[in-house]
């Protein structure tokens, strides 16, 4: 494990061929595992790849795994608890930073446990142009597959719950 819990760090997304997609500026370490870290933001500076500049709307969990092929965001939104489920690299840490490797494919889920999967074309696109492989493409659509059948039984990290304690901690730590 690392010495960034409770700390301020960066989230800085790529894309396949190495360049910046986006970086969120300041996210806060609630929880760190083996497995994986939980970050806790509220209106977060984020910076796109061609340094447009906008601030996150609403509060959320975002957490990155170790050894799996998606992150997730849960954002506390007025409908309710919605997650933005990113299809990309595990996540490494490099100089207090998380890094990962955004790959397209993007699932949501909504409060009413509606699912919707999103950016297919972008995928289709963006495999071609920055050769994605064979491999990558038989994990991204094995985790395309199996994700919904984990949120629709509601296993972790879509414990909404959980989240809720997350984000309580987050709130709690930081007002000090």
């Amino acid at each position: 494990m690392s010495d960034i819990l409770k700390k301020w760090i960066e989230v800085q997304g790529y894309k396949h061929d190495g360049r910046m997609h986006r970086i969120w500026d300041s996210v806060f370490v609630i929880a760190e595992t083996n497995e994986y870290i939980v970050t806790a933001s509220k209106r977060t500076k984020v910076i796109e790849h061609d340094f447009r500049i906008w601030y996150t709307k609403e509060p959320a969990i975002m957490i990155f795994f170790k050894d799996s092929w998606f992150n997730v965001i849960a954002m506390f939104k007025k409908i309710g608890l919605t997650y933005y489920i990113n299809l990309a690299s595990p996540y490494i840490l490099d100089k207090n930073k998380i890094k990962y490797i955004d790959y397209d494919l993007d699932l949501k889920l909504f409060p009413n446990k509606t699912i919707k999967v999103i950016d297919v074309k972008e995928y289709g696109y963006h495999r071609k142009k920055y050769n994605y492989g064979e491999e990558i493409d038989k994990i991204l659509r094995f985790n395309l597959k199996e994700l919904p059948g984990i949120m629709k039984e509601g296993k972790f990290p879509f414990l909404d719950e959980q989240i809720k304690e997350y984000y309580e901690e987050f709130l709690k730590v930081t007002k000090k």
